[in-house]
């Protein structure tokens, strides 16, 4: 189900004229849908309802506008975090400390410590040395620290380079053959309260299969501390599900994602932890922007819009697809190159693209921003962050302001 669709030939977010939204805020802009994030949270907790034992934390950098996380946290969503300001940011939220899970390759003492502080529920740990750390800071307070420790499982998730996080050549995890000796020696220590394992091997999977090699993998684990004698009572089975971002993709469905999950853990007698992001958040968002020029280009026209690589990052960074769409299409199309008025050549959202038909002044919208769109953004050439706003049926609000880049220097 989509929530932005046309009325009387104009793209709304559920019931509210993008154009209007442009015409009060300007644009760029990022719009949420309420309907939509409520939707996404509720099929996965509907999905996962076939597993016994569960908790689900949103992952804050996929988009860590506090009005989201708060509208999610009424969901029942607890926070994956991976730095001390989103930790900041879920509590402010409304989200108890205690459904926090703090992941991360490069946590700092302060960050350790301040978490330990506010009593969040996990410590995702990254390495013996972070263990130990954490422990002489929990040791130094009186208190415990709840840790899993977080294994590579050297499984390729197939997705892009840039965001594969299981194989072995990447940064995140220890070795599944180093495992075993590593948690041996970190749960005899005073501060920690060692429970279970983590994994995560990419994000943006269209495919189960790498999932499921990896959990199994995990499994074997399990097995195999228990024999060593520990009381594994949690698995924290990561995110990364991806989302369709044209049109024809094929992802796997929420469904067929739980069926798996139960089948390979029927057996394994912990709570599973799930760090959904982009499946939660990816759809529910859209960045609006305005057509500057169409400028004369040597094989096809350049659409020049005032949003930039600096609104939206992915493009540029992962060779990502947006579908582009007019706000008030005339049923013309037109082929054309989309980019922005950054002085990069690399600020552009797409190449020889069969688009509705713009003219300067023109409203369009880039699809499926909700995730690691505003929550990667910059002011690079001195550029503001775009406003962002939550839509909740004919109702809008201005969720977070345009911020000039003066501000900054403040």
């Amino acid at each position: 189900m989509t929530y932005f669709d046309r009325r009387d030939g104009v793209l709304c977010a559920e019931g509210v004229p993008l154009s209007a939204i442009a015409e009060a805020v300007g644009t760029p802009v990022h719009v949420y849908s309420a309907a939509a994030l409520r939707d996404a949270a509720r099929r996965f907790t509907a999905a996962l309802s076939i597993l016994p034992r569960t908790r689900t934390a949103f992952a804050v950098k996929a988009n860590p506008n506090s009005a989201v996380l708060h509208l999610l946290a009424g969901c029942c969503f607890g926070a994956d975090i991976v730095s001390g300001g989103e930790m900041r940011r879920a509590l402010g939220a409304g989200i108890a400390a205690s459904d926090i899970v703090f992941s991360g390759v490069g946590k700092t003492d302060r960050e350790l410590a301040d978490a330990l502080d506010a009593g969040i529920g996990q410590f995702n740990l990254e390495l013996e040395e972070e263990g130990r750390v954490l422990a002489a800071l929990a040791q130094a307070r009186g208190k415990r620290a709840v840790a899993v420790l977080r294994v590579n499982p050297d499984v390729d998730g197939g997705t892009h380079a840039k965001i594969s996080t299981g194989r072995r050549e990447n940064k995140f995890g220890v070795a599944i053959a180093d495992a075993p000796a590593m948690y041996d020696r970190l749960s005899r220590l005073d501060g920690l309260d060692l429970v279970g394992v983590a994994l995560h091997i990419g994000s943006q999977l269209h495919d189960l299969a790498p999932l499921e090699a990896a959990y199994e993998r995990i499994g074997s684990l399990v097995i195999d501390l228990r024999a060593r004698g520990h009381g594994i009572t949690r698995v924290d089975l990561g995110g990364g599900l991806g989302i369709p971002y044209r049109v024809d993709d094929v992802v796997p469905t929420l469904d067929a994602y739980a069926a798996m999950v139960a089948k390979v853990t029927r057996d394994w007698d912990v709570d599973l932890i799930f760090e959904p992001g982009r499946v939660v958040a990816g759809l529910a968002g859209v960045l609006m922007t305005r057509v500057i020029w169409v400028k004369p280009g040597a094989d096809r026209p350049f659409v020049i819009v005032d949003a930039a690589m600096n609104d939206l990052a992915r493009p540029v960074l992962y060779d990502a697809f947006h579908r582009f769409e007019a706000v008030a299409p005339d049923g013309e199309r037109m082929v054309a190159n989309i980019a922005g008025p950054i002085c990069e050549s690399g600020d552009v959202f797409a190449l020889a693209r069969d688009i509705d038909r713009v003219r300067r002044g023109d409203l369009a919208v880039f699809h499926a921003t909700g995730a690691y769109g505003a929550a990667m953004a910059s002011s690079y050439n001195c550029r503001p962050l775009s406003p962002q706003v939550l839509v909740d049926g004919d109702q809008f609000e201005i969720v977070a302001d345009r911020f000039l880049p003066e501000e900054f220097a403040a």
